[in-house]
């Protein structure tokens, strides 16, 4: 599919009800409905039906009940590719697991691969290990998880023949308050290095564990440039991404013929 001049991205920044998934989708759907113009691509937070919560084997549920099914509807309603991360649960297993929704309701996902080790979340979670590529109107997408941010090789950005394996780079996440600074910082960095546009959605309001989040969800340019930041109030934004700007960046500061070759061992 050739690339869209632009790409419309919805960036949904939220306070969740904790472990409440029918209240969460009630009022997500209302925000969604409120954008006064369409869009290609809508993120939300991490764990947006829930909350941030270690109960993977009370709140999880397999594919294609209610929140998968309730993220096929909007898609489909609204005519864009929708995202965000939920308990979800297969083989045995619960993943903390990001999908990926057509409007025609086929479905890509992304297990989340680094899962937060002070909350103890792989005690509650099985760990990803692939990471695949996504795309939306040509665009190639990478697919990330909160804590996935402070491992830059897992979002390493691979040439092959000149061309990048994506353009976007995104985060949906439940990055607490208290270290909103490293948030702040390594979005534009993972920018920076991978030549491509970067943005995170986080959510805001505390959670069932006293847990505070003050949002910064953002958007940057392939320069770290920030384009769109959200500050720390509930609201959902559109921005529009420029494919020119990003194929003309490339090709006059073509930092990554310099890169390092490596291998990386999935275990």
């Amino acid at each position: 599919m050739e690339k869209s001049p632009e790409l419309r991205v919805a960036l949904v920044q939220t306070d969740l009800h904790w472990q409440d998934k029918t209240a969460n989708l009630a009022q997500l759907e209302e925000k969604i409905w409120s954008l006064s113009t369409t869009c290609d691509l809508i993120v939300l937070p991490e764990m947006f039906p829930t909350g941030f919560s270690m109960e993977s084997a009370a709140l999880s549920e397999p594919m294609n009940l209610q929140v998968h099914k309730w993220m096929k509807q909007l898609a489909a309603q609204t005519g864009a590719v929708i995202t965000g991360s939920a308990i979800l649960s297969e083989g045995g297993q619960h993943y903390n697991r990001l999908l990926w929704v057509h409007p025609d309701g086929a479905t890509q996902h992304y297990d989340k691969r680094h899962l937060f080790r002070m909350a103890e979340e792989q005690h509650s979670f099985a760990m990803g290990t692939e990471l695949p590529i996504f795309s939306v109107k040509g665009w190639t997408v990478c697919p990330q998880i909160c804590y996935d941010l402070r491992f830059p090789i897992w979002s390493r950005n691979r040439w092959m023949e000149g061309e990048a394996a994506y353009d976007l780079l995104f985060y949906v996440a439940s990055w607490p308050a208290v270290r909103i600074a490293a948030w702040d910082a390594l979005l534009p960095a993972r920018a920076i290095e991978n030549l491509s546009y970067c943005l995170g959605v986080n959510r805001v309001g505390v959670d069932g564990n006293q847990i505070a989040y003050n949002g910064h969800s953002a958007v940057y340019d392939f320069k770290g440039e920030k384009l769109l930041d959200l500050g720390e109030t509930d609201q959902i934004q559109i921005l529009h991404l420029s494919a020119n700007h990003l194929a003309e960046y490339r090709q006059k500061f073509p930092a990554w013929m310099d890169a390092d070759s490596f291998t990386f061992t999935k275990e």
